[in-house]
């Protein structure tokens, strides 16, 4: 069940390959039982929500699984990583260079 948090279909094709460069390596002991869409829309709908990691839907993954993953990537950085990616790539699309200057060389007209 989608929830307001969730992410949509055109978000996840621009994250899920961003996820692999970003993502710390994790050794594979069994085939995981949930996404990384899955596990992103646990952390968006706890985020979003301000709710307890236990009081999350019981249609997403388990709280200890979407709980686990937060800390881990939080601590790695993962997030943070992200959300520099996805900034610069809509920094470029708007034309401006990333430290906020714009890409092209034209003066502003006053």
């Amino acid at each position: 069940m989608p929830y307001s948090s969730s992410l949509t279909d055109e978000e996840w094709r621009i994250l899920e390959p961003l996820l692999p460069q970003i993502l710390p390596p994790k050794k594979q002991t069994r085939p995981p039982n949930w996404t990384k869409r899955e596990i992103l829309d646990g952390i968006f709908y706890q985020l979003k929500n301000g709710c307890n990691w236990e009081d999350l839907p019981k249609d997403l993954p388990p709280y200890s699984t979407v709980y686990w993953h937060y800390k881990q990537w939080r601590a790695e950085g993962v997030l943070d990583k992200l959300m520099s990616i996805l900034h610069a790539q809509v920094r470029e699309q708007v034309k401006k260079k990333p430290n906020g200057q714009p890409c092209s060389s034209s003066t502003l007209k006053r």
